[in-house]
């Protein structure tokens, strides 16, 4: 199993908690704003119950989130600025083994990777926030991952192990930004 990082406690963190936690995962719930942090323990408290709920950590910190991290999913706002920001602190804070995926329709994984030391450690996964929480979508298996040229083999298959493992088929495609550059 592995040790997830989970920053922003919004719906979508929430929900990626709770999933990851039900399938066995160790995760760990980051939040700048307190409120959304007691939000999230509270839902996830009902939720999980008191043997799953040992598994979720809700921490102050991005640096407490990732410090043990395999995986981290960003989920802040699907806008530029929020994104490089993040990326750069997990770049930093995070182990060098640790995988960066980030929900996103909009940006381009590949100059988002470009941005840090680990472009083949990651990856976009070409969902809403909204398409993973609404019944609509939620009960949709496949799930598209963007990937660059840069892309390593252990990234795809630590993502292809995770993903499964809550439910999900990922299937992986080269990003649109560079895919029109070959």
């Amino acid at each position: 199993m592995l040790t997830l990082a989970i920053i922003g406690a919004g719906p979508l963190g929430r929900w990626l908690a709770a999933r990851a936690a039900e399938a066995g995962h160790t995760v760990f719930l980051e939040d700048v704003m307190p409120l959304n942090l007691r939000h999230a323990q509270e839902e996830l408290r009902q939720r999980l119950g008191p043997t799953t709920l040992p598994l979720v950590s809700f921490v102050n910190t991005i640096e407490d989130a990732l410090r043990t991290a395999d995986l981290a999913i960003d989920c802040v706002p699907d806008e530029l600025e929020s994104k490089l920001e993040i990326f750069c602190l997990m770049d930093r804070m995070s182990p060098p083994r640790t995988v960066f995926a980030t929900p996103s329709t909009k940006l381009s994984i590949a100059d988002l990777a470009s941005c840090t030391y680990r472009p083949a450690q990651c990856v976009a996964i070409l969902r809403t926030a909204a398409s993973f929480t609404s019944a609509e979508h939620a009960t949709s298996s496949l799930l598209p991952i963007a990937t660059t040229s840069k892309t390593a083999e252990a990234t795809i298959n630590l993502l292809n192990e995770f993903w499964t493992n809550l439910g999900f088929t990922p299937t992986f495609e080269l990003d649109s930004a560079e895919a029109t550059l070959i």
